[in-house]
């Protein structure tokens, strides 16, 4: 899996360029959450879940059936006095399923693992992409510290800088312009 660093990382970044009456700060932050919260399902481990079954690790909660029944919901309870069903729900719902669904995305990306179940419940298939330049993250906090390093760098020259870059292109583009 790619770390919760990366993970929140990008979910919070998603709140940028949204256009909705809310404060930035409590948005990112709960695109965050929201974009770290696949990994609840560790707790299948100490369950004696097997990795590769629906309900283990990578499984249901990365799947994208997942990010959309989530969204909705965490919206509205993130949310309750956005409007339901209004435009800005709508946007928040949709930020927050994106955020939701990267995390499947990332951990796809790396070198380790099982693979992903996106389609689950509807085909239990674990997938990763062809190209996989992330290093997985131990789970584990010694683990973790053990192997930071390497971690870390794979996921700052792959996603952390290039997601920095089109956040700060983002920013730039929207600075009003001089009519000199």
């Amino acid at each position: 899996m790619a770390t919760v660093f990366t993970h929140a990382l990008v979910g919070g970044l998603l709140a940028g360029p949204m256009r909705v009456e809310l404060p930035r700060a409590r948005l990112s932050a709960f695109l965050a959450v929201i974009a770290v919260l696949p990994d609840i399902d560790v707790v299948a481990f100490a369950a004696g879940i097997p990795y590769v079954h629906p309900l283990g690790h990578r499984g249901i909660t990365h799947s994208l059936t997942f990010g959309l029944m989530l969204a909705p919901l965490a919206t509205s309870l993130a949310f309750p006095r956005l409007r339901r069903f209004g435009s800005a729900w709508w946007r928040v719902t949709a930020a927050a399923a994106l955020a939701c669904i990267s995390h499947g995305f990332l951990d796809a990306f790396t070198d380790g693992g099982k693979g992903v179940g996106f389609f689950i419940p509807f085909d239990a298939e674990r997938i990763f992409f062809p190209w996989r330049p992330l290093i997985v993250s131990p789970l584990g906090v010694e683990s973790f510290a053990s192997r930071a390093g390497p971690v870390l760098w794979s996921e700052l020259r792959w996603v952390w800088l290039p997601v920095l870059a089109l956040a700060g292109a983002w920013q730039f583009s929207q600075r009003p312009r001089s009519r000199s």
